[in-house]
């Protein structure tokens, strides 16, 4: 049996403001490519745009780095203050080298510079800002997703992605940081292979798959691309969360 999955970038979105529609951006998106929504549709957004509406954009000008801060940039060759703004996202600091900072998000995300990022945000020329991730991206998604539906009449899952690094490979990858609807994790412990042989260990993180191929659509640059229409997802949705992908410190063999 054959499957296919096709997926849309949603073009002509304004450049997202603290406090924009964004349920109501995306269905004119959508209906000017002609696509009707349906119940299992997913829809992909880029952090960026969930972030800017939650109004997470921070001038730099108002940051005042702590002692802490200063020193780490010294280290890192960083501004102290996006230092100081790094440690007032994080839980925890794993590694300081030159030019990056891990960290634990306090969302549990392992992840570069607590994702706080200063490209494709919108600036005055003398006026410098950084935008941070959502306080909860779970609970974006879900808001988005409840007020698609009330606007709709259908369920629309939602997977809001952010390009991360990997502690083993190069490059980044489209990788889900807050969904709702779709499962996080494909658990396929128990199911038969082609030959029958049951799997064991066999558990796929499918809203990062869905995620970054969403990402090769949206593009990283100045392509403007930062939602994705997804039809013909494969599995029904479920109450689904973040922390179905975050690995227990315990079993993390990279910190």
């Amino acid at each position: 049996m054959s499957r296919r999955m096709l997926l849309t970038a949603l073009a002509g979105l304004p450049s997202i403001k603290r406090g924009d529609d964004l349920p109501a951006l995306i269905i004119a998106a959508m209906a000017r490519e002609t696509i009707s929504a349906e119940d299992g549709d997913i829809l992909v957004l880029a952090q960026k745009i969930v972030s800017k509406s939650e109004g997470r954009q921070v001038w730099l000008r108002d940051v005042t780095p702590g002692p802490r801060a200063i020193q780490m940039a010294e280290e890192t060759k960083k501004d102290p203050r996006v230092v100081e703004l790094i440690l007032q996202e994080s839980s925890a600091v794993l590694r300081c080298q030159f030019g990056v900072i891990v960290v634990e998000h306090k969302s549990g995300l392992v992840m570069a510079n607590a994702g706080i990022d200063a490209s494709n945000v919108d600036d005055a020329a003398e006026d410098e800002s950084v935008l941070l991730l959502p306080e909860d991206a779970d609970a974006s998604a879900t808001r988005l997703r409840a007020a698609l539906r009330e606007k709709l009449g259908c369920d629309i899952g939602i997977v809001i992605n952010d390009s991360f690094g990997r502690a083993w490979r190069n490059g980044t990858i489209g990788t889900a940081i807050g969904l709702s609807g779709p499962p996080g994790l494909w658990d396929m412990r128990g199911l038969p292979d082609r030959n029958g042989r049951l799997l064991r260990h066999t558990e796929v993180a499918i809203a990062d798959e869905l995620a970054a191929a969403a990402s090769l659509v949206m593009g990283q640059g100045a392509e403007g691309l930062p939602v994705v229409h997804v039809r013909g997802f494969p599995l029904a949705f479920r109450q689904s969360s973040l922390r179905e992908l975050l690995r227990d410190a315990s079993h993390d063999m990279f910190r």
